[in-house]
C-alpha cells in the first residue's frame, strides 16, 4: 500500500468515528498525477447525490499542464461503493453533527482508493488538548534522541 495524500486537517478538526474504503472514478491523466503525489484533500468532502457518492473539492492538478485545454482540477469525482455502503453513508450523513470527509488517498496493486471517514466536529477545547498531547509526544521523542 502506497499512501499518496493524507488529509491532516481532517484529523485535527474532527473526531473520526468510522472509516470506509472506496474506489474513485478518474481519467487517465488524473491517475498519473495522483501517483506522483499531486493531490490535495484539504477542504474536500463527500456528498450523496441520487443514491451515489461524490468527492467534492479535491484538487488534482493536470499531469502535463501544457497539453490540457479543457480540464477542471477540482471537478466532482464519483466514488465506487456497494449499495449497502452507500445506504449506510447516506443515513449517517443525515444524522445531525456528522460529516463525510476523505481522510487519505492510497493505492493497492495500482488501484487508487480513498479512505472516507464518518466524522464529528471537535470543540475548541478538544483541539487544544490535541495540540498539547502532540507537543508532549514531540518533547518525549526529542529527549529519547539525545
Amino acid at each position: 500500500m502506497k499512501i499518496h495524500s493524507v488529509n491532516k486537517k481532517a484529523y485535527f478538526e474532527y473526531n473520526i468515528l468510522e472509516k470506509l474504503e472506496a474506489g474513485i472514478v478518474l481519467i487517465g491523466q488524473e491517475v498519473k498525477s495522483i501517483k506522483l503525489g499531486h493531490i490535495n484533500l484539504k477542504g474536500s468532502y463527500v456528498i450523496p447525490k441520487d443514491s451515489e457518492m461524490f468527492l467534492i473539492g479535491a484538487h488534482v492538478p493536470p499531469y502535463q499542464p501544457k497539453n490540457i485545454e479543457d480540464y477542471h482540477p477540482e471537478r466532482s469525482r464519483k466514488l465506487l461503493l456497494k449499495k449497502k455502503e452507500i445506504a449506510k453513508l447516506i443515513g449517517k450523513a443525515k444524522e445531525k453533527g456528522l460529516t463525510l470527509v476523505p481522510l487519505k488517498v492510497y493505492s493497492i496493486n495500482n488501484i487508487i482508493k480513498v479512505e472516507i471517514g464518518i466524522v464529528k466536529g471537535k470543540k475548541t477545547t478538544d483541539k487544544r488538548e490535541s495540540i498539547r498531547r502532540r507537543e508532549i509526544d514531540r518533547d518525549i521523542r526529542r529527549s529519547l534522541k539525545v
